[in-house]
């Protein structure tokens, strides 16, 4: 697969947004935070700019923007039907203040193939560079991972509470939330993300499987932020990873856990039987 797509390797787009006073206002709504003192927004509040741009008609089945073979189509037409966000590798160079002119440059970095426990796999590295009035705020590199279709009578993931619990003992803190489909909508609205697994239920299940909604991992990601936030102070990261593990499901509570060490921060999120869905790192800047 991937000598078929290295033809890709290396495209580029350029997107253009404004951080305007009312998208900042509805990130902070959707999270239930106060404007910022000073006008530098939390981290986080790059994952909701120079969204998707796409026309509604070039949408797929699963509510993703289509791919082909065209030049214009940034992302392979890689013949795997299913994509997810699967992780992300992100340092933060500097606050994105209310009101900043953002500039993103996206590349296509690395394309591959790997067969995993339930087929196929192709994985696509995009790095992201932000700037906010000409300097640079966040690099990021975003790994996209596509599967094939599921059967339709493939068991309904992840599978119901087996009974586990999850401990708290071995983390310093803890916060537990229960994720509900207003904050799904919320988030998707605010990313422009047209994803089916986060809003059409029927979608979700008869299709692609899952037992209810799915949470999007980087709202997942922002929430641990927010925890970082409340015990480091606003913009303290250098650095922060996050990989998804399991399918978290919404109306169902959801644990944010952080311990730090000598090695720096470690985060995670889990399911209330102990099933991790989100792990995550992070270091001090």
């Amino acid at each position: 697969m991937a000598g078929r797509w290295d033809d890709w390797i290396g495209r580029e787009i350029v997107q253009r947004d404004t951080l305007d006073p009312a998208l900042a206002r509805r990130w902070l709504a959707a999270f239930d935070l106060e404007e910022p003192q000073g006008g530098a927004m939390p981290h986080g509040i790059h994952f909701c700019l120079c969204t998707p741009e796409a026309s509604s008609k070039s949408l797929g089945t699963d509510g993703h923007p289509s791919r082909d073979e065209s030049a214009d189509s940034f992302f392979p037409p890689i013949p795997l039907p299913r994509r997810m966000w699967a992780a992300s590798k992100i340092n933060f160079q500097s606050p994105i203040a209310i009101g900043s002119e953002i500039e993103r440059t996206s590349r296509i970095a690395s394309i591959a193939e790997k067969d995993g426990s339930t087929g196929r796999l192709g994985f696509v590295d995009v790095e992201h560079v932000t700037r906010a009035d000409g300097v640079e705020t966040v690099r990021e590199t975003q790994t996209l991972v596509y599967r094939d279709n599921v059967a339709a009578d493939a068991p309904l993931s992840p599978p119901e509470n087996g009974g586990g619990n999850f401990g708290t003992g071995e983390w310093q803190i803890v916060e537990t939330i229960t994720p509900d489909p207003c904050q799904l909508f919320r988030y998707s609205a605010l990313t422009f993300n047209t994803h089916r697994i986060h809003y059409d239920l029927p979608y979700a299940r008869d299709i692609e499987r899952y037992r209810g909604l799915v949470v999007h991992g980087p709202l997942i990601a922002s929430l641990l932020l927010g925890l970082c936030t409340k015990n480091f102070g606003e913009n303290s990261l250098a650095s922060f990873a996050f990989r998804a593990v399991s399918p978290a499901i919404a109306g169902e509570p959801l644990h944010l856990a952080m311990r730090q060490s000598e090695d720096g921060i470690e985060l995670g999120s889990f399911a209330g039987d102990g099933r991790q869905t989100l792990k995550a790192s992070a270091t001090l800047a």
